[in-house]
C-alpha cells in the first residue's frame, strides 16, 4: 500500500478502499494506460470485476485518470497529469503513443497539441492524438 496512492484517494476526496489504493498502486508503478481486463488480471484474486468497474468510474467522474482508446479500439485508462506529476493544468488534450508491438499505451505530455480551428457550428467535446510506432523497451 503506497503513500502516493492514499494521498492521491485524499486529495481527490475519495474513500481509501483497498481496491482504489491497489488500482492507484499499478498505475502509479507502471505509468502507461491499462484496460479493464489487464486490471482483473492483475487483481482478479482480491477483487471482483464489478469492484474494478466501479472504481474506475469513480476515478474517472473525479479526474484521477482518463479514458484512452487505442488504435486497436481498445479502451484504457491513464492517470491525469497532475496524479503523475503534480501538475496544476488539467487537461486531456495530450498525445498517446500505443506500441504496435508491445501493444502498450503512454500518455506523451511533453508533446503540443495544435490548436484545432473547426467550422461553425461544431463544438468539439473530446478529441484525441494517438501516435502509432515502436517504443523505446520494444526497439532494444
Amino acid at each position: 500500500m503506497s503513500a502516493r496512492a492514499q494521498e492521491l484517494l485524499k486529495d481527490y476526496q475519495l474513500r481509501l478502499t483497498d481496491c482504489r489504493i491497489d488500482v492507484l498502486d499499478f498505475l502509479l508503478v507502471n505509468q502507461r494506460a491499462v484496460s479493464q481486463p489487464e486490471l482483473e488480471q492483475q487483481l482478479s484474486d482480491r477483487f471482483d470485476r464489478v469492484t474494478l468497474y466501479r472504481t474506475l468510474n469513480t476515478f474517472n467522474e473525479k479526474g484521477l485518470i482518463h479514458e484512452v482508446t487505442d488504435t486497436s479500439g481498445t479502451m484504457k485508462f491513464a492517470l491525469c497529469g497532475e496524479a503523475c506529476h503534480g501538475s496544476d493544468h488539467h487537461h486531456h488534450e495530450h498525445v498517446h503513443f500505443h506500441c504496435t508491438q508491445c501493444n502498450q499505451t503512454v500518455c506523451i505530455n511533453e508533446v503540443d497539441v495544435p490548436h484545432l480551428s473547426l467550422p461553425t457550428g461544431f463544438k468539439p467535446q473530446k478529441f484525441s492524438f494517438i501516435i502509432e510506432g515502436i517504443c523505446q523497451s520494444c526497439q532494444q
